[in-house]
């Protein structure tokens, strides 16, 4: 194993980041095995589908329970997936080896139980919002399960990863209208802004495991290109989030007046990820965990209040797309 700068910033292998002591609480084991604090990079993004198709069509408060229920099961799914068919590299790895199923904390067979639970869950949830929904669900589930592979075979696992995070706008937007968006390419544009944030944080995120990685024949881009490259390709990445989103606004937006909260998120996303950024260098690695949980978190929250205010504020009377009738 190589002494590179990524293994020079790894954390403490007592504790991984965003994790909490449980002591014997069982609920906690399960929220530090799905590390369920990163719920808030893309639950607000699942929301923003949601008031951009309330543009179209009304929300009831019922539908955004069961869009919530649905995303919550598929994203454990998807994590708990994950940690199981990584466990055996995770007990190797010194920053991930006291993760609950190589610590001994949670039994395989217990955290695969889990897993189907939550999967059965989701795809009762998308079928519960409507039939689109529905028949959609089993390709989700099968994306977001299939990443957990990709780091075996294919460099460009963080975009994997992207587009399956991409998956819930779009699916929070067909759940209230159960049609595709008009115009056509508002949808893609918006699975894109998320494709490409999710990817590019992802390939921050691996900066930390480039020495392991190699030793352990793993796939990734700073594996591929080094940290230095790795960077810029994220940077690139996170450009086209900014410009994605500026086409979902003229698309939302066209022939009106309104815009302008919309325009302030983009505004507030774009700048966040400057700064996020500019706490990662090629040779320094020690503030990748703030980098890539707290701005995170912070970029899609105030991404979704400015949507969210942009909505509430429209003509037409809010009490009609967060209130009366179905998705």
């Amino acid at each position: 194993m190589s002494n590179g700068p990524a293994s020079r910033f790894q954390l403490p292998a007592s504790r991984e980041g965003q994790t909490f002591a449980h002591r014997g609480r069982r609920w906690l084991v399960y929220v530090n095995f799905v590390k369920l604090p990163h719920t808030l990079f893309a639950m607000p993004f699942a929301l923003v589908g949601v008031v951009l198709a309330s543009y179209r069509s009304p929300v009831s408060w019922p539908t955004i329970g069961w869009i919530v229920l649905a995303f919550t099961c598929a994203r454990f799914a998807a994590m708990g997936f994950n940690r199981i068919v990584d466990r055996e590299f995770d007990a190797r790895n010194p920053r991930t080896k006291q993760r609950e199923i190589p610590s001994g904390v949670l039994p395989v067979l217990e955290a695969m139980a889990a897993v189907a639970v939550a999967s059965g869950l989701f795809i009762f949830s998308a079928w519960h919002l409507n039939p689109l929904c529905g028949w959609l669900s089993p390709l989700a589930l099968g994306w977001v399960l299939f990443y957990s592979y990709t780091k075996r075979f294919t460099r460009w696992c963080h975009l994997v990863l992207g587009v399956g995070m991409s998956i819930a706008p779009v699916g929070g937007y067909l759940a209230v209208t159960g049609a595709w968006s008009r115009p056509w390419w508002m949808l893609i544009a918006l699975a894109l802004a998320v494709a490409t944030w999710g990817g590019g944080f992802d390939i921050l995120y691996a900066l930390q495991d480039v020495a392991f990685d190699k030793s352990q024949s793993l796939y990734s881009l700073p594996v591929a290109f080094g940290e230095k490259r790795a960077l810029a390709i994220a940077r690139l990445l996170h450009l086209g989030t900014v410009m994605c989103l500026s086409l979902v606004g003229a698309a939302t937006f066209a022939g009106t007046n309104a815009g302008t909260f919309y325009a302030l998120g983009v505004l507030i996303a774009a700048g966040l990820l400057m700064y996020e950024h500019s706490l990662v260098k090629p040779d320094d690695f020690s503030r990748l965990d703030a980098a890539f949980f707290m701005m995170n978190g912070v970029i899609s929250i105030a991404f979704f209040v400015c949507v969210l205010t942009e909505r509430l504020l429209h003509r037409t009377p809010w009490l009609y797309a967060f209130g009366r009738g179905g998705g």
